[in-house]
């Protein structure tokens, strides 16, 4: 069991995937979350937005939400990438995260349950590397797509010169 020689290199998710090896249509998984009031808290601290349609119970019934709204990019980094297999998948091919849209379509509340999912929409080849562009999508647990958006990473070629 301890024979071979431990080297950190090979201590990784798996081999690399580059830009040639990636096709339109595939599915990079995330795990599915509940919103809960302890994720408000972290994201007024952390945005340092304080608005009340966020965080005052009262003052969403006053507009007729069931409850807290989530804010627009509380809801949007349930996407994000490194979150799901995306990144360890590409490895040491991936360059960079480059670019982000995203259009919020239902309201996300306190309690609802997020499942992200990330789709490869196009490949745009270039010399050395390639742009993937990924459809990014966020429904809940009652099958409504709340958000969707294109994420955009630079991913190396693995035969640049070929």
């Amino acid at each position: 069991m301890g024979s071979e020689e431990f080297d950190p290199a090979r201590h990784r998710f798996t081999e690399a995937r580059y830009f040639d090896d990636l096709s339109i249509g595939e599915q990079f998984y995330i795990n599915s979350r509940t919103v809960t009031d302890a994720q408000f808290s972290a994201f007024q601290a952390a945005s340092g937005d304080n608005h009340p349609i966020h965080y005052d119970v009262e003052y969403c019934k006053a507009l007729g939400h069931p409850g807290l709204l989530a804010h627009g990019f509380q809801v949007l980094i349930q996407s994000a990438a490194g979150a799901g297999v995306f990144p360890h998948v590409m490895g040491e091919a991936l360059v960079g995260f480059i670019e982000q849209s995203s259009r919020f379509l239902k309201p996300v509340y306190a309690g609802d349950t997020l499942y992200p999912m990330l789709t490869i929409l196009e490949l745009k080849p270039q010399r050395s590397t390639g742009v993937v562009v990924v459809g990014s999508t966020i429904h809940n647990q009652r099958r409504e797509l709340v958000m969707e958006g294109e994420q955009r990473y630079l991913v190396r070629r693995r035969n640049p010169d070929e």
